[in-house]
């Protein structure tokens, strides 16, 4: 038996979904595919399908620090992965949580809008984890319209969210696909000025739980050591090819087909 346990740790904060599309169930199945352990702790329980999610409800902070408690006290957490918070009070309870990891990489992907545009979240939260979480990541993984709740920007292109984002975090990645354009732009930002675009070829359909499995496989690719712009590419490319080989269970969008491993690339 193997009494040691090479894969890296990734403490998940994130919601469930119970159509197993997004949420906790994308950021395991994302980690497993980068050889890492997820450490779900849940956040929230939303009522969804792959269409839209129709109500939420979040956890009780007392709870969820909790469940954050237990992991870190017996589990040597490499990476931290943030998903859905849905309210105030949970920004700051995860807040407490990070500061109790210090160094360890944060990647958060703001959850404020489920893929149907069902909001999860009160306005107020996207300011929240703006003023309390941002400066705390490693890097963030907005689509455009998060990035531009988090600035409140509503109209503001991916450059000018940035430029108002990186007074608050060291890193920032605008992922594309909301338009209509036949390439995907997916930009990568620095506090320092550097910036990197990664393009790819745009697939037909719309996917429930694309940013989830992408955050998830960064901070995977981050917990295992990987340098940041190296692990943008590589959780890109994997979560483009998990949507390549997308599936249909439901009647709504496609669900990531992020496992098992036989992808051809």
């Amino acid at each position: 038996m193997n009494t040691t346990n090479s894969r890296p740790i990734v403490l998940c904060l994130s919601g469930h979904d119970p159509s197993g599309g997004a949420g906790l169930q994308a950021d395991i199945e994302a980690l497993l595919a980068q050889g890492c352990h997820a450490a779900p702790a849940v956040t929230a329980l939303t009522v969804q399908d792959t269409r839209d999610v129709s109500d939420f409800r979040v956890l009780d902070p007392a709870w969820v620090l909790a469940q954050a408690e237990a992991v870190i006290a017996d589990l040597p957490v490499a990476a931290i992965k943030l998903g859905m918070l849905g309210s105030l009070e949970m920004v700051d309870t995860v807040t407490g949580i990070v500061r109790r990891l210090p160094g360890v990489p944060l990647v958060c992907d703001p959850v404020l809008r489920a893929g149907g545009g069902g909001a999860l979240g009160r306005d107020e939260v996207a300011q929240a984890i703006r003023e309390r979480l941002l400066p705390l990541c490693r890097i963030a993984t907005p689509n455009l319209p998060e990035a531009r709740l988090l600035a409140e920007l509503p109209e503001g292109s991916a450059d000018a969210c940035a430029e108002r984002l990186l007074e608050h975090c060291e890193h920032l990645l605008i992922t594309g696909g909301h338009g209509d354009e036949t390439e995907v732009h997916n930009r990568l930002y620095a506090r320092d000025g550097d910036r990197q675009t990664f393009t790819c070829v745009r697939l037909p359909g719309s996917y429930h739980g694309s940013g989830c499995t992408l955050a998830s496989a960064l901070a995977g690719r981050l917990a295992l050591g990987e340098e940041l712009a190296s692990a943008v590419r590589s959780a890109l490319d994997y979560t483009w090819r998990t949507l390549r080989d997308a599936e249909a269970p439901g009647r709504g969008q496609y669900l990531p087909r992020r496992l098992p491993l036989d992808f051809a690339s």
